[in-house]
């Protein structure tokens, strides 16, 4: 399909918004001022006159054809308008009016939030997305409740806070929906030694930086790929490390991905445990076995509840557990089991996902005809429906490219299990330095609106061979808070 765009270069959020009623495509993009030869095509075009601009689009799609135009005035965002044409034109066309309408961001709590920061009521907010964004009123409430939930986390940030994220980029197997940057055990297994003893010199190194900058650490994740991989005397090292290179002394929250259930022991539930972590995350993903199979995960839903019983017996009180709506295989009747047996284990939280289809994904590669048609709003509005009905709140939600159905992931909480760090990621509110492969040190600065990112090298492989120069990237931390004195 061709997409045509004339006085205007509003490539990206078009692209996106195309991408809501046709996804996982490739588009022609042109520039030029007038309608292509092709049969599917989206004209997109703006003419600039002296006190405000003509936008139209035509649309040609599956043998039919829908024009829309309007007048906005100058100051306008004419983005947005054009914007909200052609979602217009694509509905009227394909018969689908997708949830969040034009937002097609990954944090649509944000633009609530801006709302309730100019003191708006609900019923102002609700008509604000709706005029602003077409997003419909089920996702209204959502985006609202989630903002609500996190108001009391965002009021109490200490803004001289930090939050530390480690990063374990090793896995068991693969996932075939997987994009992450992990590599299995396997594969990786010389790499390991090395890559421990270096990530230990990059905490001690970033501890240094810190103590030097008067920051507080506020909470810590390991994440990956999946941390419980390594072995017991490995996280305890780790864990260690990090102990005697920051103060923990205002440690608000430790988090660390167990994530397959099939590599948590418990040795190594009790080692994590002895050195402060709190909340662990055991992720069934799905508690069908097929389904399980299917995509890649080497356990059963019954090594999930052993695992999961282990946690508890380790003494945690806040266990987070993820599932994803949509994964091959899986039926709108084995997913409400997935959602009704862990509200019946009694998870703290349940982090609730929508299939992403990415390019990295094996499964994006592999998969059969009726994958995408997998019908994961079904799943999504079961969920959503059972958690509010069993106490849970939403506390973070983001959205990713190629998502079925144009929908999103949803963190559900009990109340005052909410995952600090969750919150700070998603709403980019609090500097967060990673350490480790493929970590994505993120620095904030809300007074001034500013928000720069530093990336350490992605493989372990890369990580070891180039170290000592990704040291120095750390630098820019330095930088970075010199600017903001």
């Amino acid at each position: 399909m061709t997409l045509v765009f004339s006085g205007n270069d509003y490539k990206y959020e078009i692209e996106g918004v195309m991408k809501l009623f046709i996804p996982a495509t490739l588009f022609t993009i042109v520039y030029e001022d007038k309608l292509p030869c092709d049969d599917e095509y989206a004209f997109v075009r703006m003419k600039l006159l002296d006190k405000h601009a003509l936008l139209y689009v035509i649309c040609s799609y599956d043998g039919k054809k829908v024009h829309k135009k309007c007048k906005a005035d100058k100051g306008e965002d004419y983005e947005l308008c054009l914007s909200r044409l052609l979602f217009t034109a694509m509905s009227e066309l394909t018969g689908r009016t997708p949830k969040w309408g034009i937002i097609t961001g990954i944090r649509p709590v944000k633009q609530v939030n801006k709302y309730l920061g100019a003191d708006m009521n609900r019923e102002e907010i609700f008509d604000a997305m709706q005029r602003e964004y077409l997003c419909s009123r089920e996702k209204c409430e959502i985006a609202l409740k989630t903002a609500q939930t996190q108001k009391k986390v965002l009021d109490s940030l200490d803004k001289n806070s930090f939050s530390l994220y480690v990063s374990i980029p090793f896995c068991p197997t693969r996932c075939s929906y997987c994009s992450f940057v992990s590599q299995s055990i396997e594969q990786c297994m010389g790499q390991i030694p090395l890559y421990i003893e270096n990530l230990c010199k990059e905490i001690r190194f970033t501890g240094e930086i810190v103590k030097k900058l008067g920051l507080t650490l506020d909470t810590i994740y390991f994440g990956g790929g999946t941390p419980s991989t390594l072995e017991a005397p490995v996280l305890e090292r780790l864990m260690k490390t990090i102990a005697e290179s920051f103060d923990l002394s205002h440690l608000r929250e430790y988090t660390v991905e167990g994530g397959r259930p099939d590599t948590i022991t418990a040795e190594k539930l009790e080692a994590i445990k002895r050195n402060g972590c709190e909340r662990v995350s055991i992720n069934p993903q799905t508690l069908n076995d097929s389904v399980l199979e299917r995509i890649g995960r080497k356990h059963t839903s019954e090594q999930f509840f052993e695992a999961f019983e282990l946690a508890r017996k380790a003494g945690f009180e806040c266990i987070n557990t993820d599932i994803i709506a949509g994964l091959p295989g899986d039926t709108p009747e084995s997913f409400a089991y997935t959602v009704d047996k862990l509200i019946e284990m009694g998870a703290e939280n349940i982090t609730v996902h929508t299939l992403s289809i990415k390019r990295a994904a094996r499964l994006n590669h592999e998969r059969e005809d009726g994958v995408l048609e997998n019908p994961a709003d079904v799943m999504v509005d079961y969920a959503t429906k059972r958690l509010l009905e069993n106490g849970y709140l939403p506390y973070y939600l983001y959205r990713q490219k190629n998502m079925l159905e144009n929908l999103e992931n949803i963190g559900w909480t009990k109340p005052g299990k909410e995952s600090l760090y969750n919150i700070y990621i998603m709403e980019e509110i609090q500097t967060i330095i990673a350490v480790g492969a493929g970590g994505s040190t993120k620095l904030v600065d809300l007074e001034n609106k500013r928000l720069e990112r530093v990336f350490n090298y992605k493989f372990p492989l890369e990580y070891n061979k180039h170290f000592e120069l990704m040291l120095q990237r750390k630098k820019e931390t330095e930088n970075f808070y010199a600017l903001e004195k």
